[in-house]
């Protein structure tokens, strides 16, 4: 049996990426930084605003994007989702292999529907706009789990995207009580304000008791909490993980661990795409966390990968720009 340092269950969406003005995304209707899902109708509706456009395509989903850099570092990594018998689901399924990360997807397939897919629309300020189509994505449920995997990992990691669809949210449980009864920690990232303002209940469901490692975004925090009082949002996620990692853009991070704040400085960039960043910090920090670092090398690390996602166009980097960044922060 494979031993893996993480376990994910999350959305498989397959992204195309377009570069738009903020008067195309006016035109469009779409909720600038945040992510929006979309049924086939308004899919097809933004699909002919763009028409236009040669979109970058890109594997993609949350939880996809963090185990994939895991991978590239060289960690061991398995995801559960879920897509379709097409073309976009081959696209997918061959991207996770290529980069090393088992999948449910060698064994099961939604046999009707379409596979997943995010349109990511990036304006002139480096801020994404996500309109999301989950397909069969929507439909992930359990039989997904690979409970023997889930036992064998270091962390069981689950995305707060996953809050919105029944079926998807009830998989993420099921996952959570294995690794809880197996004694694997557990991760879990707030996603998107949109997850916090209209699906609340299941990341509450998905939070518990609580997990061992936490991860949002200023803003996520400022939502969830209810005020923009730094002191108490720490306070609040405190108790909310053992270990929570705060992400503020060019103020860098912070690490919230056993009652102490430690401020770990931004890699200073020219911000193109904002798209995938947050995905990226989680990957490199659990890599440099199952490979024995301490939080704030592991935190160094993602904010060298975050900040290079931040300074291209597209969600993912190389295998050699992180490896670069591996042996640059000492944990090569």
């Amino acid at each position: 049996m494979t031993h893996y340092h993480l376990y994910a269950i999350g959305n498989a969406l397959v992204d195309s990426e377009y570069e738009v003005s903020d008067a195309q995304l006016q035109a469009m209707g779409v909720d600038k930084r945040h992510m929006t899902l979309i049924d086939t109708p308004r899919r097809a509706e933004l699909l002919d605003h763009l028409k236009a456009a040669q979109p970058r395509r890109t594997g993609g989903g949350s939880a996809g994007n963090t185990v994939v850099a895991l991978a590239q570092l060289g960690g061991q990594a398995y995801y559960s989702c879920q897509v379709a018998d097409d073309a976009l689901g081959d696209f997918y399924a061959q991207d996770l292999q290529h980069w090393g990360v088992h999948t449910n997807l060698t064994h099961t397939r939604a046999k009707e529907g379409q596979t997943g897919s995010c349109m990511v629309l990036v304006t002139p300020d480096a801020e994404r706009s996500m309109c999301t189509f989950l397909g069969v994505s929507a439909e992930l449920n359990s039989s997904a789990l690979q409970p023997a995997a889930i036992a064998n990992s270091k962390i069981y990691y689950m995305e707060g995207y996953l809050a919105a669809s029944p079926t998807g949210l009830q998989a993420a449980m099921d996952g959570r009580a294995m690794a809880v009864a197996a004694g694997v920690p557990l991760a879990l990232t707030l996603s998107d304000v949109s997850m916090i303002q209209f699906c609340r209940a299941g990341l509450d469901a998905l939070l518990g008791s609580g997990v061992d490692y936490l991860f949002c975004n200023l803003e996520e925090a400022q939502v969830w909490c209810g005020t923009q009082d730094l002191p108490q949002i720490r306070q609040k996620l405190q108790g909310m993980a053992q270990t929570v990692c705060l992400t503020m853009g060019a103020q860098g991070c912070e690490v919230l661990q056993f009652g102490q704040t430690m401020h770990v400085p931004a890699i200073p960039v020219k911000a193109v795409d904002t798209n995938g960043a947050g995905d990226m910090f989680a990957g490199c920090f659990l890599f440099a966390l199952t490979q024995g670092h301490t939080a704030q090398q592991a935190a160094t690390l993602a904010n060298h990968a975050a900040a290079a996602v931040v300074g291209q166009h597209g969600n993912r980097l190389t295998r050699e720009q992180l490896l670069h960044f591996k042996a640059a922060t000492g944990l090569a």
